[in-house]
């Protein structure tokens, strides 16, 4: 069975930035822009209300509170809610993932109150389904009590004997049934356990159950997250570079292997083409021995001086002949000692090769282990490392993609490229750098001068419009999918 994963947050402040992440009206690398379109809305907005802050707010407008918020409170609780990629996507391949979703819904609805739950989005577009949902802290009844505190042990602090005891100030209390907003009493340490409890009971059916009770692992902030992940990614980063150049000089040492051994094979089939012309003609020239042997033979001379004669020619030929056969059958010796050598080296050739290929499989598997902890241990190092290269290709040089992949603003003077209008603006003295968004999930944003540079960038474009006398376009409003009906 697989562990549930019920993440709760105080949200900090301003909402915007989130709700543009869960909205999808920022576009982060992260995000497969192919699959935006299986997100599912899974709580309606009331009528008026078209995102998930004015959602916020509406909330608590209508709620009845008396006290006015201060600007320190809580208005909201961000709710993360999914389970292991393995787990997830077992539940999606059986079907059940509608089931999933109403579950959880219900699940926020009764704890949390219906009302209180003002938005729910399902991602689908990102490596694990997962669901984004918001919880207004609205309550009723008796507040907390607080802990006592201890009492003094000085004896300058006791009370003297014939001290009169002052009394105690009453006051009006107020009507235990008023609404009120107050993320402590939903966020206490016993609730926080108590909703682990019930989130995994409800959860049992898809096999998931809880997290380890006690368990020494904490959730750390995402300032030390980003902090610890840009030290580590430095040094995975030299580990990649290193292990990739380790892989690209065995990759062509084989290459040169293959090389060689296409060498010796093509100097083989010389040789025995070569062999097989001298064997062809050690065989006409011995046929042609042969011929005239006959002839000679079958002559009969009349006199001695014409049998002398044709003994000597005899032996003329016959010497003729029987050097130049084995200076041929020289030849071929030569040339079969000369393709055993070849297919000798051949033959080493093809272990060295063998040797090679199983060094370097091995090498492959160790560089998969190596990504494979980087996607395990460091999921944004494959995001920071694509929006490296995003920056190259826009303008920034090499240096600057790797001081704003780091977290470190760059003070830009130049042009920069718009791959969405095809076209190039120029930037005076600009201060670009990264935002880390505030999500339970790794989102950055590449910011210039304090704006989203996809906005620098589209403004730019209007100015560039009017100054040609084109009045820019009003962008027609885009219309929400409904998803799920809870």
């Amino acid at each position: 069975m697989g562990y549930v994963v019920f993440h709760l947050d105080k949200s900090p402040g301003n909402e915007s930035a989130m709700t543009d992440h869960i909205e999808r009206k920022e576009i982060h690398p992260n995000v497969d822009p192919e699959r935006i379109h299986l997100n599912k809305e899974l709580v309606e907005f009331p009528d008026g209300v078209k995102d998930r802050t004015e959602a916020i707010q509406h909330r608590l407008d209508t709620a009845g509170l008396k006290r006015k918020i201060g600007k320190n409170q809580v208005k909201v609780i961000r709710v993360m809610i999914s389970a292991s990629p393995e787990d997830m996507k077992r539940i999606e391949n059986e079907g059940k993932l509608d089931d999933w979703c109403r579950d959880n819904m219900d699940y926020l609805k009764k704890t949390f109150g219906e009302d209180n739950l003002v938005a729910a989005t399902l991602h689908m577009d990102e490596t694990t389904p997962h669901i984004h949902a918001s919880i207004v802290p609205i309550v009723r009844g008796e507040r907390r009590q607080k802990k006592p505190k201890k009492k003094l042990e000085d004896n300058n602090q006791l009370q003297k004997p014939n001290e009169e005891q002052k009394p105690k100030r009453t006051y009006k209390k107020k009507d235990p049934n008023m609404p009120r907003l107050c993320v402590d009493d939903v966020m206490a340490r016993e609730k926080l356990i108590e909703y682990q409890d019930t989130y995994a009971a409800a959860m049992a059916k898809y096999g998931l159950e809880r997290g380890i009770k006690g368990s020494d692992a904490r959730h750390i902030t995402l300032t030390e997250h980003y902090r610890n992940q840009t030290i580590e990614s430095n040094n995975l980063q030299i580990n990649i570079e290193q292990l990739l150049a380790v892989e690209e000089a065995k990759r062509q040492r084989i290459e040169e292997l293959k090389q060689k051994e296409q060498e010796a094979k093509l100097k083989s089939i010389q040789a025995e083409e070569q062999k097989q012309q001298k064997e062809s003609e050690l065989k006409e020239t011995e046929e042609s021995l042969n011929q005239v042997k006959g002839q000679l033979k079958t002559e009969e001379f009349k006199n001695k001086a014409a049998d002398v004669g044709s003994n000597i020619m005899d032996g003329l030929g016959l010497m003729i002949g029987t050097s130049k056969v084995k200076r041929q059958q020289q030849e071929i010796e030569n040339l079969k000692h000369e393709k055993h050598e070849l297919q000798q080296d051949i033959d080493g050739l093809t272990q060295t090769i063998s040797r090679e290929r199983s060094a370097r499989q091995q090498e492959t598997m160790q560089l998969k282990a190596e990504i494979h902890k980087i996607h395990d241990w460091l999921p944004d190092t494959p995001t920071l490392i694509k929006w490296g290269e995003y920056c190259q290709k826009i303008g920034f040089s090499n240096t600057q993609a790797k001081d704003l992949i780091n977290m470190r603003p760059v003070q830009f003077s130049g042009e920069l490229y718009s791959t969405e209008h095809s076209q190039r603006f120029a930037a005076n003295n600009a201060e670009v750098r990264f935002d880390k968004g505030t999500g339970t999930l790794s989102s950055f944003r590449l910011l210039l001068n304090g704006i989203s540079l996809a906005q620098w960038f589209r403004q730019k474009y209007d100015e560039f419009r009017e100054t040609l006398g084109i009045k820019p376009k009003q962008k027609p409003q885009i219309g929400r999918n409904k998803g799920l009906g809870m």
